[in-house]
């Protein structure tokens, strides 16, 4: 398999059988990717607790206490 077939792969690290293991990519594709991740998280659970009311600071407080 050769890097240019995948995205941001720079190098790609197979076993004997060929099979890829590892892939090297630049540090800042990386950190791209991460906050992609991120990102799609917080839309998630911002899409999870929107149609919940929300709570003044006494309430919250009293919430987490019940935990």
């Amino acid at each position: 398999m050769k890097a240019d077939k995948y995205p941001f792969a720079q190098e790609l690290i197979t076993d004997t059988e060929g099979n890829i293991r590892k892939v090297v990519i630049d540090f800042h594709d990386y950190q791209g990717l991460l906050e992609a991740v991120e990102d799609e998280g917080l839309i998630l659970a911002m899409k999870e607790v929107q149609d919940e009311k929300p709570l003044n600071l006494e309430e919250a407080l009293a919430e987490l206490d019940k935990e």
